[in-house]
């Protein structure tokens, strides 16, 4: 953690040297694609990847890998990641955690040790799709009980994906409070780069704990202005030493810097981490060119700023062809999405050449003037599979406040589970009726007959005002078939669907007053969650739960049996504090 005054436990990172046969998925739903021949993946070849390419589908094929594993202790203790001191939560004692880094391909082992005295905690892989692997999905009270202080649990998957994603804590607000790290998975694009500069996160950040700001307002449906945002964990001070005295406790803080070499193309991997906003981001005086967005490879296009709505992710290739100098990067933090107290701070800095001053440079990017994605039409994937017309759930979004809480609410109902029974206890319990507040919907393929096997959800917010909601889907990639640009009826009559190779990622936004369609398909039965990625309003209930081909939900052994310890240890833990939230 930049500035913590406790000593970090390093990364163990053990690459054993097993090679991992092929492992032909179980379903074959997709068309299949043919790969290129073998070719080295390289700077001027970047959609080569051995006998596989940048054209496999990787929804069927799989390289064969290596087993991979990794250990993180999540940690808490004091932090000043811009200067300013206060608690945080972190993997490995920094902010973000380290990353995890495999080839497409590999099996991932994954110990994590839970050393905080009072809290549980659970990790979820973000956009991972977890073929197989259902209980490493890492939501507590739905696959895995939470993690118990002092106790360490095992997550195994296998890297059915490639590019750019982050892991963080699911448990209640901890993520905002540094309980995230990077995920890079490696593996073919659709251009060609020189260099792989890994993620870059942007967020925002608040100088009081995250669950303190809960307490205060946001409970109470006041939406939060925290104080300032970060950039890889780290910034300058924004607060005044006059009014608070922690303020000067550890110093200014610094910005992030990174150092470019003229003629060389970097790939950055952004990630939106912030609890609430969107941002715009931009390097002043250079294009980027956008290859992917989630961890779905798209036509290539070129821009001068890439919009980033929460947990999304895009790779974006940045060539250094201005003239030599000191230049700022900027998040871009949107004003009109989020409160912020210093929403201009948001800054780092690329320079050509090591130095100290700070850039003298002007934006020339005109604000989007809205909260959504990148525009659809713009994220066209490479690999080009059409959707089917699918059966449909129609879920209304609305609010509602209860015992003096304030609630997002699904059809009427607000995501509330319970810790120590989750989701899947009661699938092994051989039950199929689970708590109302486990907002639970059943999507089943119909068997012998492929007209079926597509599901699609539909949100309408009938709020009369509010934000819009970046809308996170679980175990899958989903295809987004339609969405209003701003306040409209979804139209059952008469709205035709984008059936034809449309926008394909795992988080898309809901307008406020507007409506949003994405369809998956049914290729892997689980319980998988759906919901708001702004960390208030999934504590607020702002989601549902997918019980998908619950007679076909298939659990190895071992992963069966970690889930039976941590629950284990979890019911014989006493929280110091009563759930007041959803629980994710």
């Amino acid at each position: 953690m930049k500035g913590s005054i406790f000593s970090a436990l390093a990364l163990v990172v053990g690459s054993l040297a097993t090679t991992i046969p092929h492992r032909a998925h179980k379903t074959s739903l997709y068309p299949r694609q043919s790969s290129n021949s073998s070719c080295e993946h390289g700077p001027k070849s970047r959609k080569c990847w051995g006998d596989y390419s940048i054209d496999t589908d990787w929804y069927q094929e799989t390289p064969p890998g290596k087993l991979e594993e990794r250990w993180l202790s999540i940690e808490e203790g004091p932090c000043s990641p811009d200067g300013y001191e206060r608690h945080c939560m972190t993997f490995n004692g920094t902010i973000p955690g380290p990353t995890i880094i495999a080839n497409w391909g590999d099996e991932l082992v994954i110990h994590v040790t839970n050393n905080m005295k009072n809290n549980g905690t659970a990790v979820h892989w973000h956009g991972v799709r977890q073929l197989g692997s259902l209980l490493a999905d890492g939501v507590p009270g739905v696959t895995q009980c939470p993690i118990a202080p002092g106790e360490t649990m095992t997550y195994r998957f296998n890297v059915t994906q490639y590019g750019s994603a982050w892991y963080h804590s699911h448990f209640s607000l901890q993520y905002s409070e540094g309980l995230f790290g990077g995920i890079v998975f490696k593996g073919p694009a659709t251009a060609d780069y020189d260099v792989d500069l890994g993620n870059l996160f942007l967020q925002d950040w608040s100088h009081i704990e995250s669950f303190a700001v809960w307490e205060k307002s946001v409970k109470k449906g006041f939406p939060p202005s925290l104080d300032t945002g970060l950039i890889n964990g780290t910034n300058t001070k924004a607060c005044s030493e006059t009014i608070d005295p922690k303020c000067a406790a550890a110093g200014p803080g610094k910005k992030f810097e990174t150092i470019f070499e003229s003629g060389t193309k970097y790939l950055l991997r952004l990630v939106n981490s912030a609890a609430d906003g969107v941002f715009q981001f931009s390097i002043d005086g250079h294009n980027l060119t956008v290859i992917a967005n989630d961890f779905v490879p798209i036509e290539p296009y070129v821009t001068d700023s890439v919009q980033l709505t929460v947990g999304q992710r895009y790779d974006v290739i940045v060539e250094a062809n201005a003239e030599p100098g000191n230049y700022w990067l900027r998040s871009g933090w949107l004003a009109g999405c989020a409160l912020n107290m210093n929403p201009t701070s948001m800054t780092g800095i690329v320079r050509y050449k090591a130095d100290t001053a700070d850039p003298e440079t002007t934006s020339t990017v005109v604000p989007s003037g809205h909260c959504l994605d990148e525009p659809f039409e713009k994220t066209v994937p490479h690999l080009k599979l059409d959707a089917a017309a699918p059966s449909i759930t129609y879920e209304q979004l609305n609010f509602n406040t209860s015992g003096g809480l304030w609630k997002w609410t699904l059809n009427s109902s607000s995501l509330k589970l319970d810790w120590k029974n989750p989701t899947m206890k009661t699938i092994f319990d051989g039950k199929s009726v689970f708590p109302t507040e486990y907002n639970v919907v059943g999507v089943d393929r119909t068997a012998g007959t492929n007209t079926s096997q597509w599901a699609a959800l539909v949100i309408q917010d009938t709020a009369s005002a509010g934000p819009d909601h970046p809308i996170h889907l679980h175990g899958h990639d989903f295809w987004v078939l339609d969405r209003s640009s701003g306040k409209g009826t979804f139209d059952f009559a008469n709205t035709k669907f984008n059936l034809k190779n449309p926008t394909r990622r795992d988080v898309a936004t809901l307008p406020n007053g507007g409506y949003l369609v994405i369809a998956f398909k049914l290729d892997n039965p689980g319980a998988w969650l759906v919901h708001c990625h702004i960390a208030w309003h999934a504590s607020q209930g702002l989601s549902l739960e997918f019980v998908e081909d619950q007679s076909l939900i298939s659990i190895g052994q071992e992963a069966k049996t970690d889930f039976d310890n941590t629950c284990k240890s979890w019911s014989l833990f006493t929280p110091i504090w009563e759930q007041d939230d959803s629980g994710i």
